[in-house]
């Protein structure tokens, strides 16, 4: 049996620390150094910077790092694996050969093609794709939209077959995150592609590391427990011939591996415990979880079942044009100082409200009363319009806005400056037939057509929404309660996934798990959080590591590059969620330290 492989991540986005390669390669042992580089809002910035230059489309950053690695890696073997092709993968492994030259360093670069199906649209149209809204419904041809970017999701067979023709550095462009850790896992393991205990495992894993620091501590609902979070470690994934993976980080880096960090990471942007993957289906409810060591997490039991019959598609289209000013509302009567405002604006903007395509108006009452500070008595109002009409939401809005200065409420204030209108996009999740996608692989002169799966299920990868049952019995029943925040017991971690958002939640012992299971439901999450009570929402049960993860639908809209949210990615839902009041069970509170 082969000894684990140690995958080491060093990017959780593009603009991740530049460091963290290095730190990575020379901290200790790896055999693997990968990343992740591309969300879903990456691929529309790296659109944008394609239509300026047709050479661009992939992440700079990668090549900045590789400068600094690519010779201690290829002198010590360690592999190379990326997502940071984004849109152009033979771009980036072209100048990743150009480096090497430089850097007289051999090394055997390959990439690999097939996620890219914009070219093929019409033809996919013809051959019956309708292109629908995985979480909508909607045709994108109803809507008239062309998009920018249309890539599939492709998983871990090309990265494998590309190191097995012996690549140094595998450079990939919109693969699933996990598919990083999938590739080299099963290479080295020589895995078959219906191993599926084994591959669900390395998804696990796979998504584990895939954001870099947030496996360490980075982002935790109890950061106070966790030493050198100024400089946390990266994440490392040793997984095993069985696909069962320790969690780890190099020794004497600061941050975190525990149980607690690895269950916030898995319940990190997940829907439904079927976790689809292009490779398998990983049961993210047979998850366990165990803690062997410092800094040492191991986790196995995951069972894999056959993957959809449809690979995901990442589209992204130009919504149109958006502009927002925010008025501050300082002292007394905001709410009728914010009216004015409105009032003011639609009378003095040409065509008033019917001018604009969609408006947002958030009002923030958050001044207090008697105020210790003047910050303490400020209250905003953001009003943001938008229109497939550029002049329309640019200087006509936002000058009109400043021209009330001296015309309006008291101690008329805005945040900034008049704006331009900005184009903003639009994310649209939709699938394509599997038969529809071949991926390949380049490698010098060579070609290899990776095959596609011989088996498979017959889904279509969505997430369906399980029943959300009343589990009966509470470990507090009878017992005395107090009113403190939700998070004295729970810890979240939440996000988006494209319009819609996830809250997972999760306790730290059975008996705290057991009080949540019952007291969390749908309805009582509505009841916490107002903005979602006219969503859908969808509650799954991951008991196995005494968490329940929430799916808010339509929370984001079309994404977060369309959001009008003050968080358009929902990374602080989680923390929302925490700091609300409740009763909780008494003797679940652990005592305060002395």
């Amino acid at each position: 049996m082969s000894a684990p492989i140690r995958i080491a991540n060093c990017s959780g986005f593009f603009g991740d620390r530049l460091s963290a390669a290095r730190e990575q390669v020379e901290g200790g042992p790896i055999d693997v150094l990968t990343g992740d580089w591309l969300a879903e809002l990456t691929m529309l910035i790296l659109a944008r910077q394609r239509m300026k230059r047709p050479e661009a489309g992939w992440a700079r950053t990668f090549l900045t790092q590789m400068e600094e690695v690519l010779g201690r890696c290829v002198q010590d073997g360690i592999k190379v694996v990326t997502n940071a092709g984004g849109l152009n993968p033979a771009g980036l492994a072209d100048a990743v050969r150009e480096l090497a030259a430089l850097l007289e360093v051999p090394c055997e670069v390959a990439h690999v093609e097939g996620d890219d199906i914009h070219p093929r649209l019409d033809e996919l149209r013809e051959a019956g794709c309708t292109f629908e809204n995985l979480d909508t419904g909607e045709r994108l041809e109803d809507l008239g939209a062309f998009p920018l970017t249309a890539n599939a999701y492709l998983g871990g067979r090309g990265i494998a077959a590309a190191l097995t023709a012996g690549a140094d550095v595998v450079v990939c462009g919109r693969v699933t995150d996990a598919a990083l850790a999938v590739g080299p896992a099963a290479w080295h393991h020589d895995w078959q592609w219906d191993d599926w205990n084994a591959l669900a495992g390395a998804v696990v894993a796979g998504h584990v590391i895939e954001c870099g620091a947030q496996a360490t501590g980075g982002n935790y609902s109890f950061f106070l427990e966790v030493p050198g979070l100024e400089h946390p470690g990266f994440p490392i994934a040793e997984i095993a011939a069985d696909g069962s993976s320790v969690i780890t980080k190099h020794p004497g880096t600061g941050g975190l591996v525990s149980a607690g960090t690895v269950t916030a990471q898995l319940l990190y942007e997940i829907g439904a415990p079927e976790y689809h993957n292009p490779d398998v289906t990983a049961r993210f409810d047979t998850i366990r979880l165990t803690e062997v060591g410092e800094n040492r997490v191991r986790i196995d039991g995951v069972e894999g079942t056959p993957p959809p019959e449809t690979l995901k598609v990442c589209m992204n289209y130009l919504g149109g044009f958006r502009n927002s000013m925010t008025f501050v509302l300082t002292g007394l009567d905001p709410e009728s100082k914010a009216e004015l405002a409105e009032r003011t604006i639609w009378q003095a903007v040409p065509g008033g409200r019917e001018a604009f395509d969609e408006i947002d108006v958030q009002f923030v009452p958050s001044g207090r009363p008697d105020p210790e500070s003047n910050d303490l008595a400020i209250s905003t109002l953001r009003v943001t319009v938008k229109s497939s009409d550029e002049a329309r939401v640019g200087r006509a809005f936002s000058d009109a806005v400043i021209q009330m200065a001296l015309a309006s409420y008291p101690g008329f204030l805005t945040t900034s400056v008049p704006q331009s209108a900005q184009p903003f996009g639009v994310y649209w999740p939709t699938f394509v037939p599997r038969s529809e996608v071949q991926e390949t692989v380049v490698i010098g002169e060579r070609r290899i057509e990776v095959p596609a799966p011989e088996k498979v299920s017959s889904i279509d990868g969505r997430d369906k929404p399980e029943q959300d049952v009343a589990f009966p019995g509470s470990s507090t029943a009878g017992g005395p309660t107090t009113r403190a925040p939700l998070g004295v017991l729970v810890g979240a971690r939440s996000g988006d996934k494209g319009g819609n958002a996830n809250i997972g939640v999760w306790t730290r012992t059975p008996e705290a798990f057991a009080w949540l299971d019952s007291f969390l439901t749908t309805e009582r999450l509505q009841e916490l959080l107002p903005e979602t009570r006219s969503l859908t929402v969808e509650r799954y049960r991951l008991a196995n590591i005494l968490s329940l993860n929430f799916v808010v639908r339509g929370l984001l809209g079309r994404g977060v590059a369309a959001s009008t949210r003050t968080d358009p990615q929902a990374k602080g839902l989680g923390e929302y969620l925490r700091a609300k009041v409740v009763e909780v069970p008494e003797h679940l509170i652990a005592p305060s330290p002395e």
